[in-house]
């Protein structure tokens, strides 16, 4: 079989209500004639947006297609044995100008039962942000389901609903059941589970092109709520330069921060998981044993299970994101 080498995808752009021009004018990214690009989907293989890969000699095969050609040589041989063709992981740069709908996310189990999917653990890193940006992210305090409704009915959620100040490399780690809602002005990068499953519970009295409201999902929400408070929703962390600093881990993806300004060799002889490079700041070479790739701000890389054996070589003070599963 022809040899695997790190695979970038064609971008799939979504307008949205809220968008802005973060995604052309800070990513440099090739939108066209689209205007409010909400999203650009990175890697996805959510059914009618599968990514196609835009590099090599595989450029227009679809991810679906070479999940299922390549199995445990590009995912790693556990993860295919337990998604089959469907890569587990969604990525997003997601790019605010209005705060997004108030949402909450189903867990696999709710997900399985309710849609025949998978549920969505999420987490953000936010790349840059205007200065009085906002996210909102979990509850004040504990309350109860008759509280939180009672709030939604009187459109008083932002008096229960928890708020922090946005800063640029602040990361949030988004279970299942929390709610939350990306404020006006944040331009993130959004790392799931190959899930679109949004349960949308106040879109703050918007109306779109046709003068009506966004559909809500009152009911869903409710069942798969968490309504306890947590006493952080910021992930706390020490960036290390010239090290790998550990963000988010748990079993449906792992996230680390690499910061560096000198050659950084990875082994990944002991994981059985492809890896994900999410270019945040500056530019480097991806050095593998069949050649070598280049990864800059807004691009994003699919490492093969099958490359062990890597060396990033900056050309400028380089942040990455290196997501796999363990």
């Amino acid at each position: 079989m022809t040899r695997l080498y790190p695979l970038s995808f064609r971008p799939i752009y979504k307008t949205k209500i809220w968008g802005n021009e973060r995604l052309r004018n800070l990513l440099h990214k090739d939108v066209g004639d689209l205007k409010k690009t909400g999203e650009s989907w990175e890697i996805s293989c959510w059914p009618g947006d599968i990514s196609i890969v835009a590099n090599g000699f595989l450029a227009g095969n679809n991810l679906q297609e070479l999940t299922e050609v390549y199995m445990g040589d590009l995912v790693g041989d556990k993860i295919f044995e337990k998604y089959g063709n469907i890569f587990p992981i969604l990525v997003k740069f997601i790019d605010a100008d209005d705060i997004l709908s108030v949402q909450v996310h189903p867990d696999d189990d709710m997900a399985r039962e309710k849609h025949n999917a998978y549920g969505k653990e999420e987490m953000w890193y936010v790349m840059e942000c205007e200065e009085d940006a906002e996210i909102i992210v979990g509850f004040k305090h504990d309350i109860t389901r008759e509280e939180y409704l009672r709030h939604l009915r009187n459109k008083t959620l932002r008096q229960i609903l928890n708020s922090e100040k946005a800063r640029p490399g602040d990361v949030y780690h988004l279970p299942p059941g929390r709610i939350h809602a990306l404020g006006a002005g944040v331009l993130v990068a959004e790392i799931s589970q190959t899930s679109d499953l949004t349960y949308r519970i106040y879109d703050w009295e918007r109306v779109g092109p046709d003068g009506r409201g966004r559909e809500l999902h009152t009911e869903l929400a409710v069942e798969a709520m968490d309504y306890k408070s947590y006493p952080e929703y910021r992930t706390p962390y020490t960036e290390r330069l010239n090290e790998t600093t550990g963000l988010v881990s748990g079993d449906h993806f792992t996230t680390n921060l690499l910061h560096f300004d000198r050659p950084l060799s990875k082994d990944y002889y002991e994981l059985d998981s492809f890896v994900i490079y999410i270019g945040l700041e500056g530019e480097s070479s991806l050095e593998h044993e069949n050649g070598t790739e280049t990864i800059r701000k807004g691009e994003t890389l699919l490492l093969p299970a099958v490359l062990k054996d890597i060396r990033l070589v900056p050309k400028e003070e380089t942040r990455l994101l290196e997501v796999y599963i363990k």
